[in-house]
C-alpha cells in the first residue's frame, strides 16, 4: 500500500452488521428452529470480527499514555484479547490494511520502552497481525515501527530480543528498500543485525530472529525495488556464513533446521534480485558447495563431507561418503552370513532379500553399499545388480525399486519416543527442499554457460559400480523419502535441462572407444545414458502424482535437447514403452505430462528412425482403453478396472505381436482424446475446463492437438494416410466453443498444409502427379468451409485469425487452382480486407499470406489480383509495426519476383504509378531496419531488373531510379548485417540484367564507392566477383 495512513474520528466505529435472519423467537408459537445458511454464518463471524476490532481499537484510542497500573492493566488485557484472535479464518478478510497499521502505530505510543511485558506482548501482536492478515505496511507506519523496535533493541533487555526481532522481521518483509532510513543502524558495521546474525552470536534465538529479519530484508514484492547496495551484500555474507557455520554442540537439532531454513530462504530471496554478479565477496563456486551439502542434509543414510568450493571441470569433484561407523559384532556377524549367502544364485539371493529389507531404514538406504562375490554394488542403481531387495507391490523388477519405497510406508515416520525423530525428519526435509528451490534460484540468475562448468557436480556419468554412487540430483529423486524434496530435484534439473541444446550438442558415442584418454563427447554422452537410466527408474517406482508429473517433464526437458543422432540408438525404445500406459493414468498432470513426453519425442530432430519403428509399431488395444493398467502406481487399483474382455490383449505397454499394420498407434490415441468421451471411473482428479461434459479435459485434448501438430511436422508419412480423419477432426475443433480448442485446431491444419506441400514437392519428379492431388483437393474443400471462415473473421480473439490466416497460407497451389471459383475468391478477399485490420499480428499473418499466393501460378498472371494485392502491401509497409513492414516487404519481394516471370501482355496492362510507387516504397524501406530492409533490396533489384524502355523514357521515373540505385549502392557499402548487404549485391546483379538501364554511370559510381569505402578485403572479393559475373554474362561490353 503506498502513502501514509490517515488516523481515524473518535466517533468512528466499525459497521456491525450482525445477521439474525433464521433465528426464530423461542415462544410457543415457535413451530421449528431455521439454521443459518453457511454463507449467512461467515457473515456474522465476520461481523462479529469486525466488531472485536472495533471495539479493541476504540479502547486503544480511548487511551492515554501514562504510568499508572491500571494503563498496565487495560493493555494487558487487550493485547490478550487481539493476540487470542485467529486471524487465519476468513472471518477477518475485511479488515482493512489502514486500520491495521493506525492500531499498532497508536499501540506503540501506549507502550513505553521500560514496560518490557507489554513490548513482548506488543511484538507479538505486530508479528501476528502482519503475518496472518499478510498485511504490507506503508511507508509512514514502517518507518514508526521499525524505530520503535530498533530503540526497544538498544534499550531493552536481551530475553525481549527475539520477540522483537520478529516483529521486526514482518515490519521490513518486502520493504527492505523503503527502509533506507534505518539501514544504516540495521546493517551497517556494527548494526544490530549484523551483530546478531553473526554466527558467533551464542543466543540462538536471537541469531534465528535476526537472519530471519535478513531474509525478509532481501526480499522484494512485484513493483518495488530490491535492497540497494552495500546492504546486500551484507545480507548476503551473513546469510553465507551461517549456512558454513557448524551446530552448536548446545543447540536442538530442529532449532538448527529452522536456522538453517531462515538462512536458505533469505539466500533465494537475495538470488531473485537480479542477474549473478562475480564480485569478490560472491563466489558461485563457494555457494554452490554449500547448497550442495545441504540439499543431502538429513537424507538417511547420507553423510556428506562436502568441499568447500566447487570448481568449474569436466571431472567429478572430490566429496566422499564416510564409511559406517563399526556396528556390533552380533551385527557384523550377520552381515557376514549375507554376504556369503549372496554369492550364491539368483534365486537364493532374491529369497534372502525380504529379510535384508526388513532389518531397518539405515541398511537399505545408507551410503555405503554391500557388495557381493564379484564386487557389484547391492543397491537400488545398478540395473544388473543381483542384489535382493523388498519385493515391489507393483511386481516390478526388485532392483528398480528405490530404497526409499522398500518396507512399510508408516515405518518411515512412526516413531516410538513421541514423534520426535519423524518431526526432525520433517524439519530435515524442509531445509532440503529449501537448497532444492535455492539452487534453482541461482540457475535462473546464473548465465548458462557458466553453470554448465558445474554440470559433473549435480549430473552423474556413471551408474557407480565398484563403488558408492555419485551424490547428485538424482540420487536425490531416487532416494529421498519426501515426495516433495524429489519433486524439487526434478524442478531443478528441469530448469539446467531446459535450453541446453547448444550444451548437450557435443555428446557423442557413435564412434568407437579411445583407449587412451576419454574425450569430452563421450563424457557427456555416458552423463545423458546415465540421465536416461535413473529418471526411468524415478518413473518406474514414484507415487506421488505431482513427482511423478515432474518426473515426466524432466524427461520431456531431456528428450528435447539431446542430440540423438550422434548417440548410439536405443536410448528412446525403453522410454517410449515405459510411458505409453501413463496416457491413461487416473491423474490429470501426470496424463498432460506423458502426452508433453510424447510430443518431445515425436519432435526432436525429427525424423528419428528408432522414433519412426515405434511409431509403426501396432498399438495395444488394452494399452490404450485401460487406464494406467501397466504403470506401478496403478497396480494397487486394479479392484476399479472392468472385466476384460475376450480376446482383449493383455501386454501392458507393447504392441500385439504379428497384428495387423494400420494407422499411427499414436495417432489413433489422440484423436480418440479429443473426440472420445472420458471413461468416468477413471477420472479420479479430473477437474474442469472440458469443453463438453463427456469429453476429456481440455488440458488433454489441447496436448493431444499438440502431439498430433509435431507428429504432422515430423512424421507426415506416417499421418498422411490419416489426412482425411485429420481433416475432420481440424473442423470439429474449429466448431468448438473454446478458443483454445480452435486455436490448436488450426495449427494442426497449417502443419498438414505444409506437409502436404512438402510431400509434393519431394515426389515432384514421379508422375502422375494430378492424381495425387485429388485427395489433397477434397481435404481443402472439406476444411475451407464454415469453419475456417468463421475463425477468420473471429475479431474477438486475434490470436485465432493469424493462426487461419498462417492456415491459409499452407495450401498447395496445385490443389488451390483446381478449388470451386467462389472458394478462391473468398480466401483471397478476406486475405485483402484483413490487411486492414487494426491488430499488427492479423495484419502481418495476412499480408504474408498474400506474399504467399502471389506466387501461385494460376494467380500471378491476373493483373487485377496482382494490383490489388500490391496495394495491400505497400499500405502495409507504411505501418508503425516492424513485424508488419517486414511481412510486407518479403511479400513484396515475392511479388516482385513473380514480375519478372510473367509475359509480355501483362506487362502492359500493369500500371506504371503503380510500379512508381513500388519503386518508391521499396527505396524507402531499404532504409529500415534490417529485417525489413533485406527484402526490400530484393524487390528494388527485381523492379529495376523489370523495368522497360518505356517507363526509362519518362521523366516521372528519372529521379525514382537514380535514388533506387544509390539506395542499392549505400546498403552494399554500408554497416548492415552481412545477409542485407549479400541481398543488395544480388539485387544490383539483377538490376544490371536490364540492358536499358543506364549503366555506365552506374558503373563509375559503383566502383568509385567501393574504392573509398572501408569494406574489408574478403567482402569486397565477394561482392566484386558477384557483380563482375554479371559483368560478364550479361554485358560483356562493360567487363
Amino acid at each position: 500500500m503506498a502513502g501514509k495512513a490517515t488516523f481515524f474520528e473518535s466517533s468512528l466505529s466499525f459497521p456491525s452488521s450482525r445477521n439474525t435472519q433464521g433465528v426464530q423467537s423461542a415462544s410457543a408459537d415457535t413451530s421449528r428452529f431455521v439454521p443459518l445458511s453457511k454463507a449467512q454464518h461467515e457473515l456474522d463471524g465476520s461481523a462479529q470480527a469486525l466488531d472485536q476490532i472495533s471495539r479493541c481499537f476504540n479502547k486503544l484510542r480511548s487511551l492515554r499514555a501514562s504510568d499508572s497500573a491500571t494503563l498496565k492493566t487495560e493493555l494487558n488485557l487487550l493485547f490478550d484479547q487481539l493476540i487470542s484472535e485467529n486471524y487465519n479464518s476468513s472471518n477477518h478478510d475485511n479488515i482493512q490494511p489502514e486500520v491495521v497499521c493506525e492500531m499498532l502505530m497508536h499501540a506503540s505510543r501506549l507502550v513505553p520502552l521500560s514496560q518490557e511485558h507489554l513490548i513482548i506482548k506488543l511484538s507479538q501482536l505486530i508479528h501476528q497481525l502482519l503475518n496472518q492478515l499478510q498485511v504490507i505496511v506503508d511507508e509512514h507506519t514502517l518507518d514508526v515501527l521499525v524505530s520503535y523496535c530498533t530503540h526497544a533493541l538498544r534499550t531493552c533487555s536481551s530475553w525481549t530480543h527475539p520477540e522483537v526481532l520478529l516483529a521486526l522481521s514482518s515490519l521490513v518483509y518486502g520493504n527492505g528498500s523503503r527502509c533506507h532510513r534505518h539501514l544504516p543502524e540495521l546493517l551497517g558495521l556494527s548494526g544490530i543485525l549484523v551483530n546478531y546474525g553473526d554466527p558467533s552470536q551464542p543466543d540462538i534465538e536471537i541469531r534465528r530472529s535476526a537472519v530471519h529479519c535478513l531474509a525478509n530484508l532481501c526480499l522484494s514484492v512485484a513493483g518495488q525495488p530490491y535492497l540497494e547496495e552495500p546492504y546486500k551484500g551484507v545480507c548476503y555474507g551473513i546469510l553465507l556464513r551461517t549456512l558454513q557455520s557448524p551446530k552448536p554442540p548446545d543447540v536442538e537439532d530442529i532449532v538448527f533446521c529452522t536456522l538453517l531454513q531462515s538462512a536458505l530462504k533469505g539466500t533465494q530471496y537475495f538470488l531473485n534480485g537480479g542477474k549473478w554478479k562475480a564480485v569478490p565477496n560472491q563466489d558461485l563456486g563457494t555457494l554452490l558447495a554449500v547448497l550442495k551439502r545441504f540439499m543431502f542434509y538429513g537424507l538417511p543414510g547420507i553423510s556428506v563431507e562436502m568441499p568447500q568450493v566447487l570448481y568449474p571441470a569436466p571431472l567429478p569433484q572430490y566429496e566422499t561418503i564416510p564409511a559406517a561407523k563399526p556396528e556390533p559384532s552380533q551385527d557384523s556377524a550377520s552381515q557376514q552370513n549375507k554376504k556369503r549367502k549372496s554369492r550364491g544364485k539368483g534365486k537364493k539371493a532374491g529369497a534372502e532379500g525380504k529379510n535384508d529389507g526388513e532389518e531397518g531404514e539405515g541398511d537399505h538406504i545408507s551410503g555405503h553399499h554391500k557388495t557381493g562375490g564379484a564386487g557389484v554394488v547391492q543397491s537400488a542403481w545398478s540395473l544388473g545388480s543381483q542384489s535382493a531387495s523388498v519385493t515391489s507391490p507393483s511386481g516390478v523388477t526388485p532392483q528398480l525399486y528405490p530404497s526409499w519405497k522398500k518396507g512399510s510406508s508408516d515405518s518411515e515416520f512412526s516413531d516410538p519416543e513421541g514423534g520426535m525423530q519423524s518431526k526432525l525428519r520433517l524439519y530435515q526435509a524442509r531445509v532440503r527442499q529449501s537448497a532444492l528451490q535455492c539452487f534453482l534460484a541461482v540457475v535462473k540468475c546464473v548465465e548458462k554457460r557458466i553453470l554448465y562448468g558445474y554440470w559433473s557436480s549435480f549430473v552423474p556419468d556413471a551408474p557407480g559400480i565398484g563403488g558408492p554412487p555419485p551424490l547428485t540430483l538424482l540420487t536425490i529423486a531416487l532416494k529421498d523419502p519426501s515426495p516433495k524434496v524429489r519433486a524439487g530435484s526434478l524442478q531443478v534439473l528441469s530448469a539446467l535441462l531446459e535450453g541446453s541444446r547448444q550444451f548437450l550438442s557435443t555428446a557423442e558415442d557413435t564412434s568407437a572407444p579411445r583407449q587412451a584418454f576419454t574425450p569430452f563427447s563421450a563424457t557427456l554422452a555416458a552423463s545423458v545414458r546415465e540421465l536416461h537410466r535413473c529418471l526411468l527408474l524415478a518413473l518406474v517406482a514414484e507415487s506421488s502424482c505431482q513427482t511423478l508429473t515432474q518426473v515426466l517433464k524432466c524427461l520431456a526437458h531431456l528428450v528435447s535437447n539431446v542430440p540423438y543422432n550422434r548417440l548410439r540408438p536405443g536410448l528412446l525404445s525403453p522410454l517410449w514403452k515405459q510411458i505409453r500406459p501413463y496416457v491413461r493414468h487416473r491423474d490429470v498432470n501426470v496424463r498432460v505430462s506423458s502426452l508433453t513426453l510424447f510430443g518431445a519425442l515425436v519432435s526432436t530432430q525429427a525424423p528419428l528412425p528408432e522414433i519412426q519403428l515405434l511409431l509403426q509399431q501396432p498399438g495395444s488395444t488394452s494399452a490404450l482403453s485401460t487406464p494406467g493398467i501397466s504403470t506401478p502406481q496403478e497396480l494397487s487399483h486394479n479392484w476399479r478396472l472392468p472385466a476384460r474382455r475376450d480376446g482383449e490383449a493383455s501386454s501392458p505397454g507393447g504392441g500385439v505381436e504379428g497384428g495387423p499394420e494400420g494407422p499411427c498407434w499414436l495417432l489413433q490415441l489422440c484423436v480418440s482424446l479429443v473426440t472420445q468421451p472420458r471413461e468416468e471411473p477413471y477420472s479420479d482428479s479430473d477437474a474442469g475446463g472440458s469443453s463438453g461434459a463427456s469429453l476429456e479435459p481440455s488440458p488433454i485434448r489441447l496436448e493431444a492437438l499438440q502431439v498430433l501438430a509435431h507428429l504432422v511436422k515430423g512424421y507426415f508419412s506416417l499421418a498422411q494416410t490419416s489426412l482425411s480423419e485429420l481433416g475432420q477432426l481440424s473442423a470439429r475443433c474449429l466448431k468448438e466453443q473454446d478458443p483454445s480448442v480452435q486455436l490448436h485446431g488450426t495449427k494442426l491444419l497449417e502443419e498438414l498444409g505444409t506437409g502436404i506441400i512438402q510431400q509434393y514437392r519431394s515426389d515432384a519428379n514421379t508422375p502422375p502427379q494430378s492424381a495425387k492431388c485429388v485427395p489433397v483437393v477434397e481435404f481443402w474443400s472439406d476444411v475451407l468451409g464454415a469453419p475456417l471462415i468463421s475463425a477468420l473473421q473471429n475479431e474477438q480473439h486475434p490470436t485465432l485469425q493469424t493462426s487461419a490466416c498462417d492456415t491459409l497460407s499452407s495450401i498447395l497451389p496445385q490443389a488451390f487452382s483446381q478449388l470451386p471459383d467462389k472458394t478462391q475468391v473468398l480466401c483471397i478477399t478476406i486475405l485483402l480486407g484483413l490487411t486492414y485490420s487494426e491488430n499488427s499480428l492479423v495484419k502481418a499473418a495476412a499480408v504474408r499470406a498474400l506474399g504467399v499466393y502471389i506466387l501461385f501460378p494460376c494467380l500471378r498472371e491476373d493483373v487485377m489480383f496482382v494490383a490489388d494485392t500490391a496495394n495491400a502491401i505497400l499500405t502495409a509497409l507504411d505501418d508503425r509495426s516492424p513485424n508488419v513492414r517486414a511481412k510486407a516487404a518479403w511479400s513484396l519481394g515475392n511479388l516482385t519476383d513473380t514480375l519478372i516471370l510473367v509475359g509480355l501482355e501483362f506487362q502492359e496492362e500493369f500500371s506504371d504509378m503503380l510500379l512508381l510507387n513500388m519503386l518508391r516504397s521499396a527505396t524507402k524501406a531499404s532504409g529500415d531496419k534490417d529485417r525489413v530492409k533485406s527484402n526490400a533490396v530484393r524487390a528494388l533489384g527485381n523492379l529495376l531488373h523489370f523495368l522497360q524502355p518505356v517507363h526509362l523514357g519518362k521523366p516521372v521515373f528519372e529521379q525514382p531510379l537514380q535514388e533506387a540505385m544509390r539506395a542499392l549502392i549505400d546498403t552494399v557499402r554500408g554497416d548492415a548485417t552481412m545477409k542485407v548487404r549479400w541481398n543488395a549485391c544480388y539485387a544490383l546483379g539483377n538490376a544490371f540484367r536490364n540492358r536499358s538501364l543506364p549503366l555506365d554511370e552506374i558503373k563509375r559510381v559503383l566502383l568509385c564507392s567501393f574504392t573509398k569505402s572501408h569494406t574489408r578485403l574478403f567482402e569486397k572479393h565477394i561482392i566484386f566477383s558477384h557483380i563482375l559475373h554479371y559483368y560478364n554474362t550479361s554485358l560483356p561490353s562493360l567487363a
